[in-house]
């Protein structure tokens, strides 16, 4: 497929709104290997912002950068007006953003009770069990196995200790990578509407990187795609999943 060339509407934040997530012009890689050319996006405060893209595109590495490992060489990542470009990973996490990685990453010989604490050692120690009973009515598999260890769950009740892990720290930005990895399509449909939820009813705001197009473009207020490094489009998520291009890349080659 040849590469789509960058939309005519450049995406900006709406006027006089200051996004809550900002990337400007963000480059970085490893070594000599450039994986993202000047990346622009930003997340507004209670939005759902998806990117989307094929594997190799630098999705993951851009999730990464966003928390200081890669470092960007170039351009500007800001959290509310604060440049987080020389913050270590701990201190960007104390503003407010929380990350469920790609392939999950949780603490396989820890309980499930434990790695909800993991999650919460960031947080007020004086919320935990109202923070906890939170997460057991949002996934109640989690309580059915609060004291399993998380290498024994599923991949999808692995999947919701993730986001639940990440949820403890009451993040006013979180942060998926790769969500529906792995995962049968009736559980990630269940993930998915768990984002939705929490956005609808907490106002929270996500920040969304996926390879299943159809369920993230659903899913999205706006969403980005990346090709080799750069933003080629942009704009309303279920606008982007109409778009010919979009769905013979996505869709109709069988990400869908």
């Amino acid at each position: 497929m040849s590469e789509p060339q960058p939309d005519d509407m450049r995406d900006a934040p709406r006027a006089g709104a200051r996004p809550l997530l900002a990337l400007e012009g963000v480059v970085a890689g490893y070594g000599s290997i450039v994986a993202l050319k000047g990346v622009d996006l930003h997340v507004e405060e209670g939005e759902i912002v998806t990117l989307i893209g094929a594997n190799g595109a630098g999705k993951s590495t851009l999730m990464m950068t966003i928390f200081g490992a890669p470092r960007a060489s170039a351009g500007s990542i800001r959290f509310e007006g604060r440049d987080l470009a020389r913050l270590p990973t701990h201190e960007i996490a104390r503003l407010g953003l929380a990350q469920s990685p790609e392939g999950r990453r949780i603490f396989p010989r820890m309980s499930v009770l434990e790695n909800l604490r993991m999650g919460a050692a960031l947080g007020d120690p004086r919320l935990f069990e109202q923070d906890l009973e939170r997460m057991f009515a949002i996934f109640p598999r989690l309580k059915e196995r609060r004291d399993q260890r998380g290498g024994t769950l599923s991949g999808g009740e692995q999947q919701m200790l993730a986001i639940a892990r990440a949820l403890m720290s009451r993040p006013r930005l979180l942060m998926l990578d790769e969500p529906s990895l792995g995962l049968a399509p009736l559980v990630a449909r269940q993930i998915f509407d768990v984002v939705r939820d929490l956005n609808a009813t907490q106002g929270l705001s996500v920040f969304l990187v996926e390879q299943n197009a159809y369920h993230a473009l659903n899913l999205a207020h706006r969403a980005y795609v990346l090709v080799n490094g750069k933003i080629t489009l942009s704009g309303p998520g279920r606008e982007l999943l109409a778009r010919p291009e979009i769905r013979a890349a996505y869709l109709e080659g069988g990400h869908g």
